[in-house]
């Protein structure tokens, strides 16, 4: 194979909105990813596939050719202008059997051998046990591809052992889903109008093969447990099998509604339906239920969407349905076509809550390397060892306070979440309401929102709740509101010293909120006389050097220094060869330590400050940047010094540090490695970390709780929230 690598610039080849089927919506969403994740130079671009010559669709803008399915002639005159069009450098191909004119979608093969350039083909569908003339053709698909994309592993099996192609050429990745957040289904049931029903449902693009028949035929037995049950069939007849039969098998399945008496238990959506309708009828559905009769069938969207809101799924057992429902996350069934089996297993799910909730939440935490961003980045993966991506970059997610607003209350931010619904069970910690404040601080510093500011003002009113008369802060306070007078952490009061310092620094803040903040940061000075915490230290550094570029005086910057020489006292006690570092060991935000030396020389102009910051940053990166990526030190053990570091369990607050860290080194060095390396530090939100999966969610504006060795912490905390935004808040 050759790996010669060319510019980017992607075509996508298959069937496209306005046309109506399955192919289309994935090529659709796949291409709209790739478009929102990265800039590859050029948008991604359709070569749209249509229903033989009388077919005509109005389609948008990025179809910038088009193909008549029974035109052989038509594919060749295509391949030929894609070889000519400079800016394509790779095809995609969404392959299904049915959507290519000829026998087996054999019009495809003029296509490939008249094509020039590199081709990556996704199989939507593998067929086992093929035919001699089914095999010849997806062989020469294979021979004409660079590489075979499959959605599951069995597919990769099916392909080695009954095509003899060359596992080693497949990748695996699966079908996309959207990013939506693990909701309650209550509200979507009052906004469907459905809130006194317990909810089955299935969807997709209706033909005699989704098995409907045996779901409504196992109903009145479930319904004789559950009366208030309602059977929800979304989707349209399949445009195809309208052309070739008409409703025939939509008139069965209403037929046996009004045989078996269920008019008011059985409902058609009969529509082809948006994605924002897909989303709202899942999270509706208290059972979704696939019934598809075809064992061979590779993939299923309609599955992947139903497990990906969080649904309990009764399956069939299809290839896919064995890959993806296990006892944990759904049931499958023993066999097909069985209206019995359908029953009892479906009053099973409705009788018992706990175990459903329980499947709900493993299904929904299975699918996140589902999502279409971190599918987006295994195409990207994959395309770039055929084409040059160098000039690719991650576009940086819109700033979205939301999830942050979400976990406030009229007192504070809340420790912690359950997915993304806040748990004021856990209470408040000073720690995060800090935080919060440097986040609103930054936002308003760069947008001016009246919001900001009214966050900023119950944040300011938490920090002064928790201070003392002797001026230290508490860390912890209850549901209740009462303040844990056992819990003061010196870290903790120095990230207090830093936000009000930072919020101080800002004349775009109105005074009234600066000169309050004043009044706790003097106050909060004497603690420092006992704080030896080098965290803590670095934290009240940084507050020190903003607090003094608004009220300058020498008292301040000897404070400031007495805390610089501290920092160096103890580099230069516990440093050695090979271990250029404050600690023996190395914990969480250590990139801190640094960064406030970078603060001090700027204080100061102190030459050593500079010196021992960036030895100590660069030797920090030599650890944590492991090929090409980010890796912070895990919790899971830290790294002591001549010890092994830990990888796991990685978190959102080391990697927001590091970037905070190193935009600042590139700032007063002017050395571009720095600023290069925060942006490698910020991609690990965005799924460049060992597991390749996002841990920011753009559909919640929240931050996963970190990242372990097998998944993500499907948490959504304050800690992790507020981590991203300072890190995105910093590169703006």
């Amino acid at each position: 194979m050759k790996n010669k690598k060319k510019s980017a610039g992607i075509l996508y080849m298959g069937t496209y909105p306005p046309r109506e089927c399955g192919i289309a919506t994935f090529t659709k969403d796949l291409a709209k990813a790739m478009n929102e994740k990265f800039n590859l130079g050029t948008k991604s671009r359709i070569l749209a596939i249509n229903n033989d010559e009388t077919s005509i669709y109005n389609y948008p803008g990025e179809v910038i050719f088009q193909v008549n399915d029974t035109d052989v002639q038509g594919y060749i005159e295509i391949a030929k202008k894609i070889n000519e069009t400079k800016n394509i450098k790779l095809i995609n191909i969404q392959h299904e059997f049915g959507i290519f004119g000829g026998k087996y979608g054999n019009h495809l093969l003029p296509f490939l051998e008249t094509l020039s350039k590199p081709v990556v083909t996704t199989f939507h569908t593998v067929l086992p046990n093929p035919k001699p003339e089914l095999k010849r053709i997806v062989n020469k698909i294979a021979e004409k591809s660079r590489c075979i994309i499959v959605m599951t592993h069995c597919a990769v099996e099916i392909l080695r052992k009954d095509y003899g192609l060359t596992a080693k050429d497949i990748v695996v990745i699966p079908h996309g889903i959207p990013s939506v957040p693990f909701d309650s289904r209550m509200k979507q049931k009052k906004k469907i109008g459905y809130e006194d029903r317990l909810i089955l449902s299935s969807f997709g693009m209706m033909n005699p093969g989704k098995g409907y028949e045996y779901v409504i035929e196992s109903l009145p037995k479930v319904i004789g447990r559950f009366p208030s049950l309602l059977y929800l069939i979304i989707g349209e007849t399949h445009p195809v099998v309208r052309k070739q039969e008409g409703e025939r098998y939509r008139n069965l399945l209403e037929g046996k509604v009004k045989e078996l008496g269920l008019g008011k238990y059985v409902k058609f959506y009969n529509k082809y339906v948006t994605m924002s309708e897909i989303i709202d009828y899942l999270k509706a559905t208290d059972v979704y239920v696939f019934s598809s009769t075809d064992p061979n069938q590779i993939v299923s969207g309609t599955l992947s969407y139903a497990m990906g809101c969080g649904r309990v799924v009764v399956s069939t057992p299809t290839l896919h349905a064995k890959e993806a429902v296990d006892p944990k996350r759904g049931i499958l069934l023993d066999e097909f076509n069985n209206p019995k089996l359908f029953a009892d297993t479906i009053i099973k799910l409705l009788s018992k809550p706990s175990m459903r909730n329980a499947m709900e939440e493993n299904a929904y935490s299975y699918t996140r390397h589902m999502t279409w961003p971190n599918v987006a980045l295994s195409y990207l993966k994959v395309f770039e060892r055929y084409i040059d991506v160098s000039e690719k970059y991650e576009k940086l997610p819109k700033i979205k306070l939301k999830h942050m607003i979400t976990l406030t209350d009229d007192f504070g931010i809340i420790q912690f979440a359950d997915h993304a619904k806040p748990d004021p069970s856990s209470g408040y910690c000073l720690d995060d309401n800090a935080r919060a404040m440097i986040v609103c601080s930054m936002y308003y510093n760069i947008f001016r929102s009246d919001l900001t500011l009214n966050l900023i003002n119950i944040y300011l009113d938490f920090l002064q709740y928790v201070q003392q008369k002797d001026g230290r802060f508490y860390n912890f306070v209850d549901i209740s509101r009462e303040i844990n007078h056992e819990h003061w952490s010196d870290d903790s009061h120095g990230r207090a010293l830093w936000s009000l310092g930072y919020l101080i620094s800002l004349k775009k803040i109105p005074s009234n909120l600066r000169k309050n903040a004043e009044e706790m940061f003097n106050k909060a000075l004497k603690p420092l006389e006992t704080i030896r915490s080098p965290r803590a230290v670095a934290f009240s550094i940084i507050g020190l050097y903003f607090y003094n570029k608004a009220k300058p005086s020498p008292q301040n910057l000897n404070k400031l220094r007495e805390l610089a020489d501290y920092l160096i006292l103890l580099y230069e006690t516990q440093s050695s060869d090979g271990w250029l570092w404050f600690e023996e060991y190395l914990t969480y935000s250590n990139s801190k330590l640094p960064e406030s030396l970078f603060y001090a020389y700027l204080a100061t102009g102190h030459e050593k400050y500079l010196e021992i910051a960036e030895t100590t940053l660069d030797f920090l990166s030599s650890i944590t940047f492991i090929d090409g990526r980010f890796t912070p030190i895990g919790q899971d053990g830290w790294y002591l010094k001549n010890g092994h570091r830990a990888h796991f369990d990685q978190q959102p607050v080391d990697a927001a540090s590091m970037v905070q860290t190193l935009v600042l080194a590139g700032k007063i060095t002017k050395k571009g490695v720095y600023s290069k390396d925060a942006i490698t530090a910020f991609r690990w939100f965005l799924g460049y970390n060992p597991l390749n999966q996002v841990i920011y969610d753009e559909s919640t504006g929240g931050c996963h709780d970190g990242l372990g060795e097998s998944s993500i912490n499907m948490n959504q905390g304050a800690e992790s929230t507020i981590s991203y935004l300072i890190a995105r808040l910093s590169l703006t």
